[in-house]
């Protein structure tokens, strides 16, 4: 069986999986996956140059907000 986000490792129960991959310059975007649901990717269409960041219930695991941080231009 797959484990959540792809991970090789299942996670222990009432944990939540996650897996962040940070993307390559801009050939390849940032992404973000938690408990098997992407967060943030170039296919949705919400990143950014500089801290993309999910902001999570850490209860339930609700996607509170995403925001994006553009640490080149200030």
């Amino acid at each position: 069986p797959q484990n959540k986000c792809g991970n090789q490792k299942s996670c222990p129960q009432n944990y939540f999986a996650f897996k962040l991959i940070s993307g390559a310059a801009n050939v390849v975007g940032p992404s973000i996956c938690f408990n098997d649901v992407m967060l943030m990717s170039s296919v949705k269409n919400n990143i950014g140059r500089g801290l993309n960041i999910a902001l999570v219930n850490g209860s339930n695991g609700q996607l509170l907000k995403t925001g994006i941080f553009d640490m080149y231009s200030g």
